[in-house]
């Protein structure tokens, strides 16, 4: 299964080609449910988020997709999502943790998120937005935390947009340009590290500051 969604987002432009082929217009509801999951689904934070946004608006420079309906459909898909999550967050969070342990996600996730709470603070909900993983529990820690629904909400719709359009339109502009066309893969794992990138420096960073206060 690993291997199989690591080949799914290297080679994106392929499987989601197979996608619109084979399913036309029902790929948009396809590429809604995928982003709806990744960001109200805790359980599943590994789905290919950014390169997936970028991979459609290259199809929709194409022709092969609307890109006015598909910037709506997912902007929607991710609001959407991370209500949900806020929500689970908010009446269920508490309940996963029994013992000291956290059921069906990982420890360091949550705590990884709390540290950019406790940096950014709301802004965490518009930060995460572009750094995998995090941006799936930043959501459920906010209803965790009981953050006030109203100002979740604004959070949660100007990062929901921003994330769409910037990768969606980043895609259609210049995903299409020979260079970047013919080097695809190249140009998603670039998208991948530069995601992630914050996240791994924050977490260097708190861990350099960890040595310093214990001798």
């Amino acid at each position: 299964m690993i291997t199989d969604i690591i080949d799914f987002i290297l080679h994106i432009d392929r499987h989601l080609n197979g996608l619109i082929q084979a399913y036309g217009t029902w790929t948009y509801a396809i590429l809604f449910l995928i982003i709806f999951a990744e960001t109200g689904l805790v359980a599943l934070p590994f789905l290919p988020g950014d390169s997936l946004l970028f991979a459609a608006g290259a199809f929709a420079a194409q022709g092969s997709l609307d890109v006015s309906v598909l910037f709506f459909l997912l902007a929607v898909a991710a609001v959407l999502g991370d209500t949900v999550n806020y929500w689970i967050g908010r009446y269920l969070g508490p309940k996963v943790f029994h013992d000291g342990k956290v059921r069906f996600f990982k420890r360091e996730h949550l705590e990884r998120t709390h540290q950019f709470y406790e940096k950014y603070g709301g802004r965490t909900i518009i930060i995460a937005r572009f750094i995998p993983i995090i941006r799936t529990f930043a959501p459920f820690v906010a209803g965790i935390g009981n953050m006030s629904y109203g100002r979740f909400m604004s959070y949660n719709v100007f990062g929901g947009i921003g994330w769409i359009a910037v990768f969606v339109f980043s895609g259609y502009y210049f995903g299409n340009i020979p260079s970047v066309k013919n080097n695809f893969t190249l140009v998603i794992l670039v998208i991948i590290l530069l995601s992630v990138a914050p996240a791994v420096i924050e977490v260097l960073r708190q861990r350099k500051q960890h040595k310093r206060v214990v001798p």
